[in-house]
């Protein structure tokens, strides 16, 4: 079974930055796309970023691009979200996905969930 542990959360400045890696069981990065989606406080849970199984291709939600970089590191299994110029909206708990299908942009395209990890950022 696939599982994937976010973690790299916690509280920033506004302005300020912060990575978050997602682990992963088994060969998952570089078999699947991986994405990162995120929640806020009575807010539905929306796309933030996506990297096909290759590492070639990447995808940004227009509120983040820009500021944020995906990447994954297969031999690592691991896949990265590295958050700069936060702003308090960025405010929510962020989970990672590994999808076996397209569009990335779509949460029914992920197979697989993590626990979410929370990020804080405060004016």
């Amino acid at each position: 079974q696939v599982q994937l542990v976010e973690s790299g959360g916690g509280l920033v400045q506004a302005g300020g930055s912060l990575r978050l890696s997602c682990a992963a069981s088994r060969r998952t990065v570089s078999s699947y796309a991986m994405g990162w989606f995120r929640q806020a406080p009575g807010k539905e849970r929306e796309f933030v970023a996506a990297i096909n199984w290759s590492g070639i291709s990447t995808d940004y939600a227009d509120s983040v691009k820009g500021r944020f970089t995906i990447s994954r590191d297969n031999a690592k299994n691991t896949v990265y979200l590295q958050m700069n110029s936060l702003k308090p909206e960025d405010t929510a708990v962020y989970y990672c996905a590994a999808s076996g299908r397209s569009p990335l942009r779509a949460q029914s395209s992920y197979n697989y969930w993590g626990q979410g990890t929370q990020v804080t950022v405060s004016s």
